[in-house]
């Protein structure tokens, strides 16, 4: 017999659901049928699985040790890669993504954001692998691969269904840098239509839109221009796939290093010069929504991410970063 104590970030889910993340290869008739047979029960009565479940109550569940194991999952899986946290409190987490980083799983051998910020929290004595049986810390937002910056997670149910609610009601300003060829004198708000490529794993912009695309919005200003180089900050306001890659391609200004979306021979030269492999695209800053509840603690805050090494050093070369840090040349 296993004995779960419901705990917080267990609260609020159907019983049914929680039992199919504890035996994640059960089938469901299986558990159905232990239900009814009472071989699994709800504070110790009869339950159907449609329950709400609430902190403290407790699901028995009178099978064997070996058929629990059975129809669960692999264990946990801890990975050695170490997280550059910006910010941490008991329901979230910010983490300065590295380029070549997964935000998350594409396949089931990935390692991605998730994997690393499991090991954290397990190996800090946060979780433990009976609390990843029913919730798993997630991101709230993703970065393309070889995009670096700014990630958001949840640590608790509670932050991460917050968090990702500010994301997908737009209630977050977030802020890029990249590095781009050519100079741009004049800031500017771009619209346009995004249309995915699937096969391609690419996106197409047009000016009008039908019904295969989405609508996509862009600022972006100059912080310095110089010579063939131009450093911009893009706020995105509207957060599709390839965004502000292929939309500041669409308009002249493709980011330097993107070989999907800017100029190889551009590209090539800084690949000899600096062995530069990703684009120059980097999340730098996120500005938190005046708010109350489980965000309060974050309301009308902003954090910042310093950019990778390379970005800076190349950006110094350039003549648009000032003394390797946060601080920037106007225009």
């Amino acid at each position: 017999m296993q004995q779960i104590t419901i705990a917080e970030n267990e609260a609020g889910q159907r019983l049914d659901k929680l039992l199919a993340k504890y035996m994640d290869k059960a089938p469901k008739s299986f558990l159905y049928k232990m239900l009814r047979k009472k071989n699994i029960t709800l504070n110790n009565k009869k339950a159907t699985g449609n329950e709400r479940l609430k902190s403290q109550d407790v699901v028995k569940l009178f099978l064997s040790d070996e058929t629990i194991a059975g129809f669960s999952g692999p264990g946990i899986c801890l990975t050695e890669e170490k997280l550059d946290i910006i910010y941490e409190d008991k329901n979230i987490l910010l983490i300065n993504k590295p380029a070549g980083m997964l935000s998350q799983k594409a396949a089931p051998s990935d390692v991605s954001v998730v994997e690393h910020l499991i090991t954290y929290l397990v190996k800090s004595g946060q979780l433990c692998g009976q609390d990843l049986k029913t919730f798993k810390p997630s991101v709230c937002n993703r970065l393309d691969r070889n995009t670096s910056g700014l990630i958001a997670a949840g640590k608790s149910l509670d932050g991460l269904r917050e968090l990702s609610r500010c994301f997908k009601e737009r209630r977050l300003e977030k802020y890029y840098l990249c590095l781009t060829a050519g100079q741009v004198k004049k800031p500017a708000h771009i619209r346009g239509f995004l249309a995915k490529d699937p096969g391609a794993n690419k996106v197409h912009i047009t000016e009008d839109g039908t019904d295969k695309s989405s609508f996509i919005e862009t600022k972006y200003r100059p912080l310095y221009a110089r010579g063939d180089a131009t450093l911009l900050e893009v706020q995105l306001l509207t957060g599709k796939p390839h965004q502000i890659r292929a939309h500041l391609a669409s308009h002249g200004h493709p980011i330097i290093g993107d070989y999907k979306y800017g100029e190889r021979e551009l590209n090539d030269m800084y690949k000899a010069a600096y062995g530069l492999k990703h684009q120059l695209l980097h999340a730098y800053r996120i500005v938190f929504p005046v708010s109350e509840g489980i965000l309060s603690g974050l309301s009308g805050k902003e954090f910042c991410a310093e950019p990778p090494f390379i970005f800076q050093k190349i950006a110094e070369d350039k003549g648009v970063w000032k003394n390797g840090n946060m601080e920037f040349k106007g225009p």
